[in-house]
């Protein structure tokens, strides 16, 4: 139904379908199409079939196509594949004066249109025209002589027609432009083809001095010919050529297979370690290849090692390249150049080494650096045996320690060591005396000590003792120390003066060892009774456990008639000195001793006394109550067991 009213002056139309459901039939566009494939609606009758019986038929027929032809060019004058059209019908007729003015006209509508060139010449080479055909590739050359395809043809039509000077000279004026690289082969080629082997060697010599490149192919030139003297000093001007900045791995590569087919092996090698040392290491990843091939066939056991030690060099060299200051690297890298190489190499790979100093002056990024130094002073010593050398590497090292911040005492005593191997003994001790004197430590006091000691140089021992006490009085390892020299040499008053000193510094790192020291310094001297007062005024210090066992089995030890007596009043003592102490468990240890001691000396009554001291095992319980509401009861078991109390806790749980 179709609805039409008007609003605001507008026609509205409106169709009102009633059934909307789907047709029965449906038709898709795919069946439309094969209808019309089927009934060939689009398909055109062929044009009907025209027969020409006389010449003027004939005539009228040319005229007719070519006012179409001219009527299409007229329209458009540079769609020249329209002009090419017309001329080819025009050939076909057999009409070549007509057909080269429609080329010569369509030339001087788009004279630089390859395909238009290509179609005149062939067809002027087509009809056998040979002097118009030259006329025209002579102006397609002289107008496009970049165009390398006319030369290509010119120089092809020349020698089919068996005009070998004028395709030479074609040629030749091809090259005056320099073209690219297959034009000179084909040139090249074009001489092998009537055996001018000398022509075609003075064209690769233009070649190679105009473009600077095919000296491979001139070399395998000269040996495919027989001549392998020149195709040997071709490769060598070649080298000479690009010398050290531009070489070639190809170039080398190619000059060593030259001279391993003529059994030249030792020229090979040569060849090969010559470019290895030049070139840059990864570009020589070729180079490397086919080094080791040749040596795996004709080398011997040494020679395959030098090319694997050439190529873990050069894992070395990339490894130190893109880190610098990756020392673990240039270790590395060192062993392998020390096992390998010439001191003159060893010494080139040190010293780049160690000029990648730490950037940051703290000492935990030199402590890797410094053993480059050491390895180095080492290497030169014991390796090259070249004092004078080592002498310099361990000063300039000494030189560039910030001193001021920290220092290397394993450097002063190396070089102190080696000053003695020298065999000299005044630049060792003023080497380690300055060393003393910029920057004490420690272990340099030791290690100068040490070489005194000996040297049994005694009294320069005192004085680094003394020298080393001014700087670290707290340490009771060197008062020690000091003291067992002194006791060695037989002077136990200076000795026991030392220990006196020692014990009366304001501030100690172990005080504990040096009373042990000074106490059992006594016992060997045997003054008992200066032992008996060590050990007193030590417990007016502390009232340690074990100060009190240590003097009571003291006591026990030494072979007189009342040490029992002796031993048990310094228990009874220390029990009630430890009374009021609130680490009980140091009272327990003194108890268990006292024990022991009465179990092995003393009587019943003395055993029960102690016994009656001890703690008692007790048992607690106490109720406990989880968080979710269950009862349970604990059972606290306390046993004193050797020095402490040790608690087991029993948990019974009622549900």
């Amino acid at each position: 139904l179709l609805f039409i009213q008007f609003q605001n002056n507008v026609l509205i139309c409106a169709v009102k379908v009633k059934n909307k459901a789907p047709a029965e039939v449906q038709i898709t566009a795919e069946q439309l199409l094969r209808e019309a494939k089927e009934r060939e609606l689009e398909l055109l009758p062929p044009p009907p079939k025209q027969k020409i019986t006389d010449e003027e038929e004939l005539n009228d027929y040319k005229l007719k196509k070519r006012k179409g032809f001219e009527d299409n060019i007229r329209k458009n004058r540079t769609v020249i594949s329209n002009w090419i059209k017309y001329a080819q019908w025009e050939e076909s007729l057999k009409e070549v004066q007509r057909a080269r003015s429609i080329y010569e006209r369509a030339l001087d509508v788009d004279h630089r249109n390859i395909a238009l060139w290509l179609k005149y010449a062939e067809m002027e080479m087509k009809n056998r025209q040979v002097n118009h055909a030259r006329n025209i590739w002579d102006r397609a050359i002289t107008i496009l002589p970049r165009v390398n395809q006319f030369w290509y043809k010119y120089s092809y039509m020349e020698e089919m027609l068996g005009n070998i000077a004028g395709c030479r000279q074609v040629f030749e004026r091809w090259t005056e432009w320099e073209p690219e690289e297959q034009a000179w082969h084909s040139y090249i080629n074009f001489e092998l083809r009537y055996k001018e082997v000398d022509k075609a060697r003075s064209i690769y010599e233009r070649y190679i001095l105009l473009m600077g490149s095919n000296w491979i192919k001139y070399a395998r030139f000269e040996e495919k010919h027989g001549y392998i003297a020149h195709g040997r000093k071709v490769f060598e001007r070649s080298v000479e050529f690009f010398g050290e900045e531009h070489v070639d791995e190809h170039l080398f590569v190619a000059f060593a297979r030259f001279e391993e087919k003529q059994k030249e092996f030792e020229r090979v090698r040569v060849i090969y370690k010559y470019a290895l040392d030049r070139i840059p290491k990864q570009q020589a990843q070729e180079l490397f290849k086919f080094y080791t091939v040749f040596e795996k066939k004709f080398g011997d056991r040494r020679g395959i090692e030098d090319v694997i030690v050439s190529k873990r060099r050069f894992q070395y060299e990339e490894e130190v390249k893109a880190s610098p200051h990756n020392y673990d690297a240039w270790f590395d890298y060192l062993r392998l150049v020390e096992s390998d190489a010439d001191p003159d190499t060893a010494r080139e790979v040190y010293e780049r080494a160690i000029a990648n100093i730490p950037p940051i002056q703290e000492k935990r990024h030199w402590r890797r650096y410094i053993y480059l130094w050491i390895n180095y002073a080492l290497y030169e010593e014991l390796e090259v045996k070249d004092p004078e050398r080592t002498r310099q590497v361990y000063l300039a090292c000494l030189d560039l320690i910030p001193h001021k911040k920290f220092t290397f005492a394993k450097m002063w005593l190396l070089y102190g060591q080696f000053e003695i191997r020298q065999k000299n003994l005044q630049a060792a001790r003023q080497g380690l005396g300055t060393a003393i004197g910029k920057c004490p430590k420690n272990k340099l006091f030791k290690g100068y000590i040490e070489l005194e000691l000996q040297l049994r140089e005694f009294d320069r021992c005192r004085k680094l003792y003394e020298k080393y006490l001014e700087f670290a009085s707290e340490n009771c390892t060197t008062w020690i120390k000091f003291s067992e020299l002194e006791t060695i040499l037989g002077d136990t008053e200076r000795a026991r003066a030392i220990f006196e000193l020692a014990i009366g510094q304001p501030r100690l790192d172990m005080p504990e060892v040096l009373w042990k020291s000074y106490i059992d310094f006594e016992i060997e001297q045997e003054e008992y009774d200066n032992t008996r007062g060590l050990y007193k005024r030590l417990l007016q210090r502390t009232q340690h456990v074990k100060v009190w066992i240590s003097y009571a089995q003291y006591e026990l030890s030494i072979d007189t008639s009342d040490r029992l007596q002796r031993c048990r009043g310094i228990f009874e003592e220390a029990n009630k000195g430890l009374r009021s102490c609130e680490e009980k468990e140091e009272r327990l240890m003194l108890l268990e001793s006292w024990k022991e001691f009465e179990q092995e000396f003393g009587s019943d009554t003395t055993r029960e006394r102690v016994k009656k001291l001890l703690p008692e095992k007790v048992k607690k319980r106490r109720k406990l109550t989880a968080e979710d509401g269950v009862s349970s009861v604990s059972l606290s078991l306390i046993i004193p067991i050797q020095h402490q109390f040790i608690t087991l806790v029993y948990v019974l749980w009622f549900g």
